[in-house]
């Protein structure tokens, strides 16, 4: 009922903590030194972090130690991806604490409770008409509830709930640009929805925007034109209802040039299948309104539960149940050498197109990253959480096990190495890779559902480290904490540091951690 993991409001709370920082100094500029901020470290949500900012390089790499870890107390999923600016660690917890850390040391300054968990990257930025307040910390959490809190202190400066449907959740980071924060909605509907006693169904995904100083909706665009009407009623009497679905799970990414942002959309939850599912979007930054958009795949309309080898299958289900191939991961926007400017989005199915931006999504290329013996992806996919692009190529972990590396320009594959689970057993749904990667010059980053976290040069593929982090570890705060799955936020890497959350419960309990672990080179 409440959201949060039971007790742990007083566990979670940082004034228990033992390892309270000594002081509380002014926050720098969080826009001046390094910093990963957000989601994918810059607007265009490359994932890909300078030299300057890394001030880590690829000779370093194998040189890593884990330098600190800190536990999250009564967490059962680590999910929150890290954020990093001015010399302070901002993460998120299942447990609906947002945390600020000393990105050195770890010791904690403040601790934010949410009204429900929150599993977004924080993004930090300017706000004003709070005295002497200078900075925000902007976060969504899993009851659609978007707060700005007070990045050196934690309190609270607003909060606005921005979707009314019961299932509605923040699932992806915002992104704040030009005084603006850009939220993205989805829902689990879909997973209970097949229940014959669940009137199925009636959400509607959305991108909005808030202003940043207020959180007043500015505008708010349902992917779904139309509000669900009564269909049908199913065998039990309860009511039916069309559309509905099409989450948005991404962080959206923003085209300055353009005056636009881009995200992909998620499948259906009745059929037929509305026009806007498994599409890549663009709206004007400053109305909401359709820009263009793509439809990777039409009639894709999927409950959890549905598949048609199920004795138990509910009226509920989808006449023709789809195979589940959102775009749920934020698209890359980059330029590339001769000026020109690509679009990259990752589908679930395991294809990747690439879109010309300033000739209103015009198709450049697609390539399917499918294996000539690899079996058509089931609904967990082969792009889940997205890859990272540099000025020359974009990098792609697969669920099946294993990293791409594509040609920008052309989609042509340069280099692929395989990432097996270790002690992986026939038929196991955990042995590959669908977390986020993360990127700095020479080197590419990506965890494992088996908790291993690789590091592979981006000129060949070579392995330069791994960790495994599938373990228990000593924390700073004195919480008992392991580290588990690594199936959704990638590492951050800033200011001479690497961090990375483990412990992704979601396919079992058996990946299930609640550990932040920070990386420095010997």
């Amino acid at each position: 009922m409440s959201g949060r993991p039971l007790g742990s409001a007083v566990l979670g709370d940082a004034k228990n903590f033992p390892n309270r920082c000594a002081a509380n100094p002014p926050l720098a500029d969080p826009l001046a030194g390094p910093a990963w901020n957000g989601w994918g470290v810059d607007p265009e949500n490359t994932r890909y972090q300078t030299t300057s900012g890394a001030e880590l390089r690829a000779n370093q790499v194998p040189s890593l130690k884990l330098k600190w870890a800190f536990g999250f107390p009564g967490s059962v999923s680590a999910y929150g991806q890290p954020t990093v600016v001015a010399g302070r660690v901002f993460v998120a917890s299942d447990n609906g604490h947002v945390y600020s850390l000393d990105a050195s040391t770890g010791c904690v300054y403040w601790s934010f409770q949410a009204n429900a968990a929150v599993r977004n990257a924080i993004a930090i930025a300017p706000i004003k008409g709070y005295g002497t307040t200078k900075y925000a910390a902007y976060f969504g959490d899993l009851k659609a509830n978007v707060y700005a809190v007070n990045a050196a202190n934690g309190s609270l400066l607003w909060v606005r709930r921005v979707e009314d449907h019961i299932a509605s959740r923040a699932t992806a980071a915002p992104a704040v640009y030009g005084g603006r924060v850009f939220v993205s909605i989805s829902a689990w509907e879909g997973f209970s929805a097949s229940s014959e006693d669940y009137p199925c169904c009636t959400f509607r995904g959305s991108v909005l925007a808030l202003d940043a100083n207020t959180g007043r909706l500015i505008w708010k665009h349902y992917i779904i034109p139309e509000t669900p009407k009564p269909v049908k009623k199913n065998s039990k009497g309860v009511q039916l209802w069309a559309p509905a679905g099409v989450s948005v799970w991404s962080t959206p990414t923003i085209d300055v040039r353009r005056h636009a942002i881009y995200f992909g959309t998620g499948d259906a939850e009745t059929d037929p299948a509305p026009k806007y599912s498994d599409s890549v979007m663009a709206l004007d930054m400053k109305t909401g309104k359709l820009l263009w958009s793509f439809q990777g795949l039409a009639g894709d309309a999927f409950l959890g539960g549905c598949s048609e080898d199920n004795p138990h299958r509910s009226e509920n289900c989808p006449k023709h149940l789809g195979p589940d191939w959102d775009f749920g991961a934020s698209p890359i926007l980059r330029t590339l050498p001769n000026g020109h400017r690509v679009l990259i989005a990752g589908q679930k199915s395991g294809t990747v197109f690439a879109f010309d931006p300033d000739r209103k999504g015009a198709l450049l290329w697609k390539t399917n990253l499918l294996a000539p013996n690899d079996a058509r992806p089931d609904s967990l996919g082969l792009i889940v959480f997205g890859g990272a692009a540099d000025e020359q190529n974009v990098y792609f972990a697969l669920h099946t096990g294993g990293m791409v590396a594509l040609r920008l320009s052309t989609g042509e594959r340069e280099w692929f190495t395989p990432l097996l689970a270790q002690n992986r057993k026939p038929g196991d749904e955990d042995a590959g890779q669908s977390a986020a990667v993360s990127t700095i010059p020479g080197v590419a980053f990506v965890g494992g559902w088996d908790g291993r976290l690789h590091a592979l040069s981006t000129v060949d593929g070579r392995i330069l480290w791994q960790f495994n982090t599938a373990r228990e570890f000593k924390t700073v705060n004195g919480v008992p904490a392991k580290g588990g799955g690594m199936g959704s936020a990638g590492p951050t890497i800033a200011g001479g540091m690497l961090f990375v959350g483990s412990g992704y419960a979601v396919l079992s309990g058996t990946q299930a951690g609640n550990v932040l672990l920070a990386f420095s080179p010997e």
